[in-house]
């Protein structure tokens, strides 16, 4: 049986390996390796409760804001720390912009370029492509002048022998099916939300002072709020923030979700393959910060078997992860799961050298743990989260999925697919951008009758708190579920684990051989060319990996890995 190796997988965050046994041009088996070792835990142990925050950020120069604040709410649920409402909302509209910006770039950069062959859109009609443009949207930028300039760029650069980001692509690959017009469609949109996205993350700056890493608090939010201020957030500063959400919720109703529709039509086989496990879990996104309040913005909900009708609460007592095919050494067995509460990270490596022909996958094979719930292998992140707000029958979602579905001509179970896993995540980004109108709008009804809060200090000094504490920092990050586990003892961090979604999808198998959401995934794909695995890419990338966050880099020594 023939070993097909992806070692890197580009387009994602971090360093991830895929091997995959085919047989006759399918895939029989898969295996998801992540490659760096994973340490921010301990470089946590011992340190002040207040600062973790700081550090967990660094998990990822991507997902920070998600990390920063699970790891706050962490400490502030060990430490019993109750949130100022003007802080909660702050927090909300960093984490919709997060969710907004993220899953656009995810689409256009990350993904895009699995479906739009760039080359071709190089033989478009301009006046063509803005027709078919306006059969989709009424974007204003949509006139053949805008389609003809994007041309003629690509063009430049193809004539210079600079194709850039366009560059080692499986461009002759019969998998690429879009018309001309549609590719120089896409490709014009992947310009525009290069520019787009530079500007709505702002809000991040307006609030935290910086992006990426911005400036957060344990008990609240650092940036004081006084209308009469050139200094702290004043209303000209809320002007920016309120025209900056409505940017966002124009790009992605006039934009990113036509543009999903629109290859969808051309690609609706891959609506019916890349689903996998069938299992779904949201440990939920909380709609203040704390679990314990019990109201949820995303409600904590596991999904066995697509059984949508009967789906279960979470109990969080049955996260556990595995390391029996991880590089880890546990002090209860390696065959033996931990809860993350009682979590151990204690190296391991018992992989070859590398560089390596393949991966030993009866043995270790992944610096990423297992997590499994409930003793099930699940899928986190976007379309486990439409899928639970289409069960719980929540912000019309239902009403969204029937439309869409409709007018591609799909059944229901195609969102248990590749492109379902796409779509979900456009539809998500429309629940979040339209909530931000609302969270925004109470800030400002807030701040009208002279509440400024955005900080409590009660528990400030560590002489206030128990001396052997822990909790739990909940968080639906834009790739899943994200939970930070900490324990505090005497003032100081004893123990820290966070279970990130990239480790529940991208995980190695466990004690009893099932495999992660990845390694199912590819079961079953067909092949064109194992030289050229656009099918991989195309289903591991829907899942927008990121490896930064499953597998953290630490070393005890300085190594110079290269100089520029």
């Amino acid at each position: 049986m023939k070993r097909v190796v992806v070692d890197p997988v580009t387009r994602i965050e971090g360093h991830l390996r895929i091997e995959a046994e085919v047989k006759e041009g399918i895939i029989e088996k898969a295996y998801s390796s992540g490659t760096m070792v994973r340490g921010i835990e301990i470089i946590l142990r011992g340190r002040d409760p207040r600062e973790a925050w700081a550090f967990a950020q660094r998990i990822c120069g991507v997902c920070t804001t998600v990390h920063a604040f699970a790891s706050i709410r962490a400490v502030e649920d060990a430490l019993s720390i109750k949130v100022p409402e003007n802080a909660s909302l702050i927090r909300k509209l960093m984490i919709g912009t997060l969710f907004v910006h993220d899953h656009v770039v995810h689409f256009y950069h990350l993904h895009a370029l699995d479906w739009v062959n760039p080359v071709q859109a190089l033989k478009a009609d301009p006046q063509k492509t803005s027709e078919l443009a306006r059969r989709f949207s009424s974007y204003e930028k949509s006139t053949p002048g805008y389609f003809a300039d994007v041309q003629k760029k690509v063009i430049k650069q193809v004539e210079r022998g600079q194709l850039g980001i366009f560059s080692k692509g499986y461009w002759k690959h019969p998998e690429y099916k879009l018309p001309p017009e549609l590719n120089l469609m896409l490709l014009a949109h992947y310009i525009d939300a290069l520019d787009w996205q530079t500007k709505i993350v702002q809000v991040h700056t307006i609030f935290g002072g910086k992006n990426p890493h911005p400036n957060f608090a344990v008990g609240g939010m650092p940036c004081p709020i006084n209308p009469a201020s050139d200094t702290a957030v004043n209303m000209e500063k809320l002007g920016r923030v309120k025209s900056l959400i409505d940017e966002m919720n124009e790009f992605v109703e006039k934009v990113y979700l036509p543009d999903l529709i629109a290859l969808g039509q051309f690609y609706r086989e891959w609506f019916f393959k890349g689903e996998g496990l069938g299992n779904f879990l949201v440990l939920g996104e909380p709609e203040g910060d704390s679990y314990r309040e019990g109201r949820w913005f995303i409600p904590p909900t596991f999904i066995k078997g697509r059984n949508l009708k009967d789906f279960e609460d979470v109990d969080y007592r049955e996260v556990k992860e595995y390391i029996t095919h991880s590089w880890y050494r546990y002090s209860v067995g390696d065959d033996k799961p931990l809860h993350p509460w009682e979590g151990e990270t204690e190296l391991n490596y018992t992989g070859p050298q590398p560089p390596y022909e393949h991966l030993d996958v009866e043995g270790k094979y992944s610096w990423l743990k297992a997590p499994r719930y409930k003793g099930y292998s699940v899928e986190v992140g976007p379309l486990a989260r439409v899928l639970t707000m289409y069960a719980r029958d929540l912000y019309g979602i239902r009403e969204e999925v029937g439309i869409v579905l409709k007018g591609l001509d799909l059944p229901l179970n195609a969102l248990y697919s590749t492109l379902g896993r796409t779509l979900a995540r456009g539809l998500e980004t429309k629940v979040y951008a339209d909530a931000m109108r609302g969270w925004f709008s109470k800030l400002l009804e807030n701040i009208k009758n002279e509440n400024y809060d955005v900080f409590n200090g009660e528990k400030w000094e560590p002489s206030s708190w128990e001396r052997d504490a822990k909790g739990l920092g909940l968080m639906e990050a834009p790739r899943g579920s994200l939970s930070h586990w900490v324990q505090i003892k005497d003032g100081k961090i004893a123990n820290y684990q966070a279970v990130v979604p990239t480790t529940w999808n991208a995980s190695p198998r466990d004690a009893k051989g099932q495999p992660s959401a990845y390694e199912a995934s590819l079961v079953g794909h067909r092949l064109h060319d194992p030289k050229e695995p656009l099918e991989i890419l195309r289903t591991i990338h829907s899942f927008d990996p990121c490896l930064a966050c499953a597998v953290h880099l630490y070393g005890e020594e300085e190594l110079e890995v290269r100089v520029v």
